[in-house]
């Protein structure tokens, strides 16, 4: 019987391949969904007689679109992540990428959080209309930043 219960265990680690699809397919589809934003952009500025008028919306537009990669980068780095940790480690990537633990994934994640929040408070400030107040948005971003930042302190000194 514990034969039997300790091969289910070992096994059930491949039923992660499941979170693996799902983040891969979730890559995708933002990628594609943020090169679609991309060419939108791009066709509305040659289809605009005065572009320079236009430029705020243009850059404001390519900070969402950034935003919208960064996110299918969480994707693909928790994918990699969960197939490295639970079915395979012979994945060829770069050395900088390689997950060897739990916590290095959660380190990547969480530094790529960071950069994410970071771009989401820059398309704030870039689509600023000068009327509202940007510190109810950008404080508690900064406060979820050094929360982050502190988390990744700790963790890295272990």
């Amino acid at each position: 019987m514990t034969s039997f219960l300790s091969r289910v265990l070992s096994s059930s680690r491949y039923l992660i391949i499941i979170a693996v699809m799902g983040s891969l397919i979730g890559m995708v589809t933002l990628l594609v969904f943020g090169m679609w934003e991309i060419y939108a952009v791009v066709d509305k500025v040659m289809s605009t007689e005065t572009p320079e008028k236009i430029g705020k919306t243009v850059a404001l537009y390519i900070i969402e679109a950034i935003d919208i990669f960064l996110l299918a980068t969480v994707c693909y780095i928790t994918a990699l992540g969960l197939f490295e940790l639970f079915i395979s480690d012979n994945v060829q990537i770069p050395e900088w990428l390689a997950i060897n633990s739990l916590d290095d994934l959660k380190n990547k994640l969480t530094s790529v959080i960071i950069v994410v929040m970071g771009v989401i408070f820059l398309g704030q400030v870039v689509g600023w209309d000068g009327q509202r107040d940007l510190i109810p948005i950008g404080a508690p971003i900064a406060l979820v930043i050094a929360a982050l930042t502190w988390f990744l302190s700790k963790s890295t000194k272990k």
